[in-house]
C-alpha cells in the first residue's frame, strides 16, 4: 500500500492570540512573507524583481545623479507595487468565483493593464535616465579601446583559445580545435576580427575590419557545413572570441 506525502508545508508566522492585536514585529512579518510568496508563486513578479536588480546595478555603474536615482526607485516600486496588487486581486477573484464571470475576467484585465501601463512608464523613465549617461560611457570606452597597443592582440587571442579549451574540457566534448562547444575556429576568427578592428588606423579600420569579418563568417560556416560543429557552437564561439577580446583591450588598454 502506498502512501502519498503531502508537500512540505512552508513555515509562516502564527496568527496573534484572540483578543491581542498584531504587534509591529508581526505587521512586517506578514509583509515579508506577502512579498516571497508572490516572488515564489508569481514568475513575472521575479522578471521584475531581476530587472529592477540590473537597473540599480547599472545606475550605481554608470554614477546617475540623485535626482535620476530617485526616478528609478520609485519606477521600479511602481511596476512592483502593481504586479503585487494585481496578484492580489487575481487571488482574491479566483477564491470568490466559482464558475466564469465576465465581469471577474474584467477586473483581472483592468489590474493586468494597471501593470502594463507601469511598466511602460518605467521603461520611458528608464531610457530617459540612461540614454545621455550611457551614451557618455560608450564614447569613452570606444576611445580607450581604440587607443590600445596592438600588443594586446596577443593576448586576446591566447585567452580565447585558453577559453576555448577550458570550456571544452568541462563540457567534455570534442577536442581544442575540432568539434564540442564552443567552437574554437570561430572563437579566434571573430577574435581576431575584432582585434584588427580597433588596433587599425581609422582611415583603413572599416575596409580592414569588412575583410576580416568576411573572413570570419566564412570560417564559422566551413565548420557548420563540414558537419564538425553545429550553428549553436559556432554562434556560441564567435560570440565568446569577440567580447573576450573587448574585455581584455578594455582592461589592458
Amino acid at each position: 500500500m502506498s502512501v502519498t506525502k503531502e508537500p512540505p508545508q512552508r513555515h509562516r508566522s502564527p496568527p496573534p492570540a484572540p483578543g491581542r492585536a498584531p504587534t509591529l514585529l508581526d505587521s512586517f512579518n506578514y509583509a515579508f512573507e506577502g512579498i516571497i510568496h508572490v516572488l515564489r508563486t508569481q514568475r513575472n513578479l521575479r522578471i521584475h524583481f531581476v530587472v529592477a536588480i540590473a537597473v540599480i546595478a547599472a545606475a550605481a555603474a554608470l554614477g546617475v545623479d540623485r535626482f535620476e536615482l530617485i526616478a528609478l526607485l520609485l519606477a521600479i516600486a511602481f511596476v512592483l507595487v502593481a504586479e503585487m496588487v494585481n496578484s492580489a486581486i487575481e487571488g482574491a477573484i479566483d477564491i470568490s468565483a466559482t464558475s466564469f464571470d465576465p465581469n471577474a475576467k474584467l477586473a483581472k484585465d483592468i489590474a493586468a493593464g494597471a501593470v502594463l501601463i507601469s511598466t511602460i512608464t518605467a521603461l520611458a523613465v528608464g531610457y530617459l535616465v540612461f540614454a545621455h549617461a550611457a551614451a557618455h560611457r560608450t564614447a569613452h570606452f570606444l576611445d580607450r579601446v581604440r587607443d590600445a597597443p596592438a600588443e594586446i592582440t596577443l593576448v586576446a587571442l591566447v585567452l580565447v583559445l585558453l577559453i576555448v579549451i577550458a570550456t571544452k574540457a568541462l563540457t567534455g566534448s570534442g577536442t581544442p580545435l575540432r568539434g564540442g562547444l564552443p567552437s574554437g575556429h570561430a572563437a579566434v576568427a571573430f577574435a581576431g576580427w575584432m582585434a584588427a578592428t580597433y588596433v587599425t588606423n581609422d582611415s583603413h579600420r572599416f575596409l580592414i575590419s569588412s575583410l576580416t569579418f568576411v573572413m570570419a563568417l566564412l570560417v564559422a560556416q566551413t565548420r557548420v557545413e563540414s558537419g564538425v560543429h553545429s550553428a549553436l557552437e559556432v554562434v556560441y564561439g564567435g560570440a565568446l572570441g569577440a567580447l573576450v577580446t573587448l574585455v581584455v583591450f578594455q582592461v589592458l588598454s
